[in-house]
């Protein structure tokens, strides 16, 4: 009668191991997901500077000629 207990145990202990590496698993992948969010915001903040700066650079060039 041991070792069936010590195997349901252990199966259930396994289980139990299972589900609390899926929620870290999860709540990692949340996080990630944020942080792409942000960077990807910023990437789009710079890149809208960027064409208004080569906009005004345009414009300023062309008085040169």
């Amino acid at each position: 009668m041991f070792w069936p207990m010590l195997a349901i145990a252990l199966g259930f202990l396994g289980i139990a191991v299972l589900g609390v590496l899926g929620v870290k698993v999860f709540v990692e992948a949340r996080r990630l997901g944020r942080q792409v969010t942000v960077t990807a915001e910023r990437i789009n903040r710079a890149s809208e500077d960027l064409e208004r700066a080569a906009t005004r650079l345009a414009a300023t060039g062309e008085g040169l000629r």
